[in-house]
C-alpha cells in the first residue's frame, strides 16, 4: 500500500522493522520535505516487495553492482520513484537505516549519480565503508545525516 510522506508528523510506516526506525523515518520526511518544498511533488513510497516496488529495488541493485561492485546485505524496507523537471529519481530504503538515491537526468549528458545517507545512530554499512567518506548535515527531522556518493558513468 502506498504511503505518502508526512513531514509535519514523522512516522515510522512501513519502517518499523530497523533498529533505527525513528532516525530512518526522519530521513525518509526529509527527502519528503525537500521534493515538497522545491517540486510541489508529493513523496509517495512503497513497500519494496509490492508492484511496482520490486522493479526499482532491481533497478537500484543493477546500478550499484555494475558501477561499483556493491551488494547490499540489508533488506530493502520501501521504494519509489518520480519524474520531476526532466529528472527520474529512484529511492530505496534499507532496514539498516541505509537510503540510496539514484539521480537520473533524462536528457543525454545529463547529471546522473548515485546517493547514500545514513540514518542517525546507524554505523557506515560494511559495503560502503573502505570506498566512500561521508559528510555531515544537521537536519531538524532527521538528526545528524551522514551522505555520500558516486557519478554514474553507464547508461541506465
Amino acid at each position: 500500500m502506498s504511503y505518502v510522506v508526512d513531514f509535519a508528523s514523522v512516522s515510522t510506516i512501513g519502517l518499523e522493522s530497523s533498529p533505527v526506525a525513528d532516525a530512518l523515518a526522519g530521513l525518509r520526511a526529509n527527502e519528503a520535505r525537500y521534493f515538497k518544498g522545491k517540486y510541489g511533488h508529493d513523496f509517495t513510497t512503497e513497500p519494496a516487495d509490492e508492484a511496482p516496488a520490486p522493479a526499482l529495488v532491481e533497478y537500484v541493485a543493477r546500478i550499484l553492482r555494475d558501477e561499483r561492485g556493491i551488494v547490499f546485505a540489508s533488506r530493502p524496507l520501501e521504494a519509489t520513484e518520480f519524474v520531476v523537471e526532466g529528472t527520474r529519481w529512484t529511492y530505496v530504503f534499507y532496514e539498516s537505516g541505509l537510503s540510496v538515491n539514484v539521480l537520473y537526468t533524462l536528457e543525454d549528458a545529463g547529471k546522473r549519480a548515485v546517493g547514500f545517507k545514513l540514518s542517525d545512530g546507524m554505523e557506515i554499512p560494511d559495503e560502503l565503508a573502505p570506498k566512500f567518506k561521508f559528510v555531515r548535515q544537521k537536519s531538524k527531522l532527521a538528526g545528524t545525516i551522514r551522505g555520500s556518493y558516486f557519478v554514474i558513468k553507464g547508461e541506465y
